[in-house]
């Protein structure tokens, strides 16, 4: 990942070449560590050992990558303290998503062996350690943004970092969106409800994690509004971009098991509107993305954009 979103970078002004590889790395490095010093080693019956299995030792980072690059793109690009709320916003985002993983790797839901190049939680641990792991894991997800000193300085701040998060991970976003895509089994479903359903699963937590990260640096209403646009570009791009994924890449590459949806006979953009077609429209929303940070242009949006261009330009 750091090659391809160094090689990414390079179009956009207000980096040097190995800047942003630098950034991520750093980034990525202080995100593994909070992670790992915060999730519980005491949870009974060998619950935290699941838990901590879940969430550490893999996956790309892209939505606590988003937070802190929209924290920066308000804030300034300066370090952001140990003991910011930012650093709890990230987390809790990657621990839903974690969560949401989990769960959707059940038998009763996707029913899959594989994530992150390892076998799933359920497979490790038994389907009811799973079930408890993610449940446990999206409750203190929540606890990060309520409980800390940081929240009871500014309490305002911690109940809207947990409404975003909420909105997004419950039925209006997430939730919603796996029961629509349980529902759509073996359906033909055309483009706007697909691209519903998928503003909904995933789009909701990658457009949260922009909210979040410019929340919690105080931004005004109208930087969120034009985060918000490049948001829900940045969104159902990264959907499409799986869908195709999932379609052409093989299990070794993608870390799960590959072709998966056309298996299930799930309905996927890959399906509807064929390979080619599919990346050209994944192109067409990171266009839209990088149209509306550009509406902000004395915000340094560059990391926002760099992230856009590797989403839609993975291989994994």
């Amino acid at each position: 990942m750091s090659v391809a979103l160094s090689q990414a970078v390079r179009r956009e002004p207000g980096c040097a070449a190995g800047d942003m590889a630098d950034w991520m790395a750093r980034r990525l490095a202080q995100m593994e560590a909070f992670l790992d010093d915060r999730l519980p080693v005491d949870a009974p019956a060998g619950l935290g050992d699941a838990m901590r299995y879940a969430v550490l030792d893999g996956g790309k980072r892209l939505r606590p990558l988003l937070v802190l690059a929209a924290w920066e793109a308000v804030a300034g690009e300066v370090e952001p303290p140990r003991d910011a709320p930012v650093w709890c916003a990230a987390g809790a985002v990657e621990l839903i998503h974690a969560y949401s993983l989990v769960h959707d790797d059940l038998p009763c839901m996707d029913d899959d062996v594989l994530r992150r190049g390892k076998p799933t939680v359920h497979v490790r641990y038994g389907e009811a350690q799973a079930l408890l792991a993610g449940d446990a894991l999206q409750a203190l997800a929540f606890e990060w943004l309520v409980a800390p000193a940081w929240a009871e300085r500014d309490p305002a701040l911690a109940v809207a970092l947990a409404r975003e998060l909420a909105r997004a991970s419950g039925w209006q976003g997430m939730a919603g969106g796996q029961a629509l895509d349980l529902a759509g089994v073996g359906q033909r479903l055309d483009q706007a409800a697909l691209e519903d359903m998928h503003r909904r699963k995933t789009g909701a937590l990658l457009l949260a994690s922009v909210r979040m990260g410019a929340l919690a640096a105080r931004a005004d209403v109208s930087v969120v509004a034009a985060l918000d646009a490049y948001g829900r570009a940045l969104g159902l791009a990264f959907q499409v971009i799986d869908d195709v994924l999932d379609a052409t890449a093989d299990t070794a590459t993608l870390g799960k098991t590959a072709g998966k949806d056309a298996a299930a006979d799930k309905p996927t953009f890959a399906s509807l509107l064929g390979i080619e077609a599919a990346r050209a429209y994944a192109q067409a929303l990171l266009e839209q993305g990088l149209a509306a940070l550009r509406q902000v242009p004395t915000l340094a949006t560059h990391r926002l954009a760099a992230l856009a261009r590797w989403v839609v330009q993975r291989h994994y």
